[in-house]
This record gives structure tokens, C-alpha cells and sequence, in this order.
């Protein structure tokens, strides 16, 4: 009998594939996104060092206030924004982008939308 990997299995494979591919610099951070069925969560990272510089999630009081929904394309997208706002406030204007093993589409790619149209480059 054949046995099918869950999803979460299949995400963390391509994750760590992912990981593999590039790291981030003090010069080009790595944009981390994570989504959860109820939240989204955005960390710049560097990683030579293995600090997170600036982290962003809509669990933040001031995030979930401006939002009705914090699983939907809209709180994504608003999630982009400000963690876009964040970084170039900290200097932050090119960071490289981990979508966490998430395929590339709805929530994800609101996200990083938001976050280029606000000014991050990647």
C-alpha cells in the first residue's frame, strides 16, 4: 500500500530545498514568510549572524486592528506593507524571498506584492 506524505511533510522538504538555494546577508536579508491557518508571520533575517531584524505578524495589535479577517489575501497583503515599511525604516531596500516551502500563489504572493509596491526590492 502506497502511503502519502502529508503536507505539511511535503512543505518542509521543499522549505529545506529552498533554504539550500541562498542564505541572507547583512547586505540582503532573507524575507521568511510563514502561514498558518489562522495567522501570517514575516521575519528579515540575517542569516550569517542568525538574527531575526524585523518581524512582523498579524497578531500584532496594531496589525489585527486594521483587519476584519488575519487569513485572508487582504491581511496578507497588509502584512506586505508593513513589513516593508518596517525594513526600510531600518535601512532594509533588497532582501531575498524564502516563501517557506508555500506555493507561489493567493496569500503568499499578496504578500509579496504589497511588499514590493511599498518599496522592498527582491
Amino acid at each position: 500500500m502506497v502511503k502519502k506524505e502529508s503536507r505539511e511533510v511535503i512543505r518542509r522538504k521543499k522549505h529545506l530545498k529552498i533554504r539550500n538555494r541562498f542564505t541572507g546577508t547583512p547586505e540582503r536579508p532573507r524575507l521568511a514568510v510563514y502561514r498558518s491557518n489562522n495567522h501570517m508571520y514575516a521575519q528579515i533575517i540575517d542569516d550569517t549572524v542568525g538574527n531575526t531584524i524585523i518581524a512582523a505578524s498579524t497578531l500584532e495589535k496594531g496589525v489585527k486592528a486594521e483587519l476584519q479577517k488575519t487569513n485572508d489575501v487582504a491581511a496578507a497583503a497588509y502584512l506586505g506593507t508593513v513589513i516593508a515599511k518596517k525594513a526600510l525604516e531600518k535601512g532594509i531596500e533588497s532582501v531575498v524571498f524564502d516563501r517557506g516551502g508555500f506555493i507561489y500563489q493567493g496569500k503568499i504572493k499578496a504578500l509579496a506584492d504589497a511588499a514590493r509596491e511599498a518599496g522592498l526590492k527582491f
